[in-house]
C-alpha cells in the first residue's frame, strides 16, 4: 500500500479521536463551565450537526480544488476548530468550536476515499479505503481512552490542544505524502446532485442510516450497560471501550478484501450478522466474559458494514463519487444521532438497560431489508464503472473491462 494512505489514516485518527472523546469528557466540561451533563450533551450533537452540514457543502464548494490541496485545507479547518474548542471561554463558544471541528469531517472522508481509490490499482480499491478508516478504528482503541485520561488529569482543554497538534501533524503528512492529484472532472453541481439522487445511491444512504443506527443505539449506552447490568466498575469502562475499538479494527481489516471480492454479499452478511449478535448481546450482557466477547463482535461486525456501504454509493454515483462518499458520512452521523435517540427512548420508557440491544437488532434488520431491496432492484441493470480510479471517467476502451469487474464485485 502507498505511504500516502498512512497520511490519510493519521488524519482519520485525529478525526475519530475528537468525534468520540467528548462522550467521556462531558462531566468534566459540564463541571468546568457550570452547566449540566445533559446540556453538555449538546456538544456531541453540535459536532454531528457540523458533519451533516459540512459534508455536502464543503464537498460542493471544493469540487474544482486539486485533491491534495483540498485535504490539507479540510484538515486545517479541523485543527482550527479543535484549537477554538480548547480556548473557548464559554459554553456557547465551545459549541461553536465543536460545530467548526465537525464541518470538514464528512468532506475529508469523501475526498479521502476517492483519493485512496486512485492510489491503488483496480481490484484493491476497497482495501485502500478500509486502510484509511483504520485510523478511525485505532482512535477508538488508543486515541479516545488516552485523550479521556489526559482530560481527566490535566483538564479537558488539554485534550483538544493535543488533538489540534495531531491535526498539524496530519497536515504535514498530507502535504508531504499525498501526490499531486487533479480534481475530478467537474460536471456541474446540478448534474452531481442528480447523480446523488440516483435510486441506488439513495437506498445505499438509507441502508447506512438504518444499519449503523443499530450500532449507536447500543454504543451510546454501552458504559451504563456494563456497569449496571454486567457489574463492571466504572474504572473498567475504558477497557471495554478499547475492546470495542479492537473489534472495529478487526472488522475494518476484513472489510477491504471481502468488499473487493464481493461487495453486496459482504454487506448482506454483515448486516444480518449484526442483527443476530445484537440479539445475543441482550442475553450475554449479565455474564462478564460473554459480554466482553460480544462487545468485540459488535464492534467487528458493525464496522464490517462501513467499507461496502462507502464503496457502493461511490460506485453508483460515478458522476459525483466524492459528493456521494461525503454524503454517506452525513448518513453515518444521522445514524449516530438517531440510534442514540431511539435507544434513549426505550430506556426512558423503563424497558431496561439491555433494551437498546434489541432496538439495535431491529434497526440492523431494517438496514438489511433496504439493502436486499436495492440489490433486487439492481438485478439485470447495467452497472456503472468503478469509481474513477485515476480521476475522470474511464476511457472508452477501458470501460467494458472495468464495468465487468465491478459487476462481479457489486453483485
Amino acid at each position: 500500500m502507498p505511504l500516502a494512505l498512512l497520511a490519510l489514516a493519521v488524519s482519520a485518527f485525529g478525526i475519530g479521536t475528537t468525534e468520540f472523546v467528548m462522550m467521556g469528557l462531558l462531566p468534566d466540561v459540564a463541571d468546568d463551565l457550570g452547566t449540566s451533563v445533559p446540556t453538555a450533551g449538546y456538544l456531541v450533537s453540535a459536532y454531528a450537526l457540523g458533519v451533516v452540514i459540512g459534508a455536502p457543502l464543503l464537498t460542493a464548494l471544493g469540487s474544482r480544488v486539486p485533491r491534495k490541496r483540498m485535504l490539507v485545507a479540510l484538515m486545517a479547518v479541523f485543527t482550527v476548530g479543535n484549537l477554538a474548542s480548547a480556548l473557548a471561554p464559554t459554553f456557547g463558544l465551545l459549541v461553536a468550536g465543536r460545530l467548526l471541528a465537525g464541518l470538514p469531517h464528512g468532506a475529508f472522508f469523501g475526498v479521502g476515499a476517492v483519493v485512496a481509490a486512485r492510489l491503488v490499482k483496480e481490484g484493491r480499491q476497497a482495501r485502500a479505503v478500509a486502510t484509511m478508516f483504520l485510523g478511525l478504528t485505532i482512535a477508538n482503541i488508543v486515541g479516545v481512552p488516552a485523550a479521556t485520561l489526559l482530560g481527566q488529569h490535566l483538564g479537558w482543554r488539554a485534550t483538544f490542544l493535543v488533538v489540534a497538534a495531531v491535526g498539524l501533524v496530519a497536515m504535514a503528512a498530507l502535504a508531504r505524502l499525498i501526490p499531486p492529484l487533479p480534481a475530478e472532472r467537474h460536471t456541474g453541481l446540478a448534474r452531481e446532485l442528480r447523480a446523488l439522487g440516483d435510486r441506488q445511491v439513495l437506498l445505499g444512504l438509507l441502508t447506512t442510516v438504518f444499519g449503523f443506527a443499530g450500532i449507536f443505539a447500543v454504543y451510546s449506552y454501552l458504559a451504563s450497560m456494563m456497569t449496571e447490568v454486567t457489574g463492571f466498575a466504572a474504572g473498567s469502562v475504558p477497557l471495554v471501550l478499547a475492546l470495542f475499538g479492537i473489534g472495529m479494527t478487526l472488522g475494518a481489516l476484513a472489510a477491504g478484501p471481502l468488499t473487493d471480492r464481493a461487495l453486496r454479499p459482504t454487506l448482506y452478511g454483515s448486516l444480518g450478522a449484526l442483527a443476530l449478535v445484537l440479539v445475543a448481546f441482550h442475553y450475554t450482557a449479565p455474564v462478564k466474559w460473554a459480554a466482553l466477547v460480544t462487545v468485540v463482535l459488535v464492534g467487528g461486525i458493525g464496522f464490517l458494514t462501513t467499507t461496502p456501504l462507502q464503496m457502493l454509493v461511490m460506485n453508483k454515483a460515478r458522476q459525483a463519487p466524492t459528493l456521494a462518499a461525503a454524503s454517506n458520512q452525513s448518513a453515518f452521523n444521522l445514524a449516530n444521532a438517531g440510534g442514540a435517540w431511539i435507544g434513549g427512548l426505550v430506556l426512558s420508557a423503563g424497558w431496561g438497560w439491555t433494551s437498546p440491544t434489541l432496538v439495535g437488532a431491529v434497526l440492523a434488520a431494517a438496514g438489511l431489508v433496504v439493502a436486499l431491496l436495492a440489490g433486487f432492484l439492481d438485478r439485470g441493470a447495467p452497472d456503472p464503472a468503478r469509481i474513477v480510479a485515476r480521476g475522470g471517467e474511464p476511457a472508452p476502451e477501458q470501460a467494458a473491462t472495468v464495468a465487468t469487474a465491478t459487476d462481479a464485485a457489486v453483485r
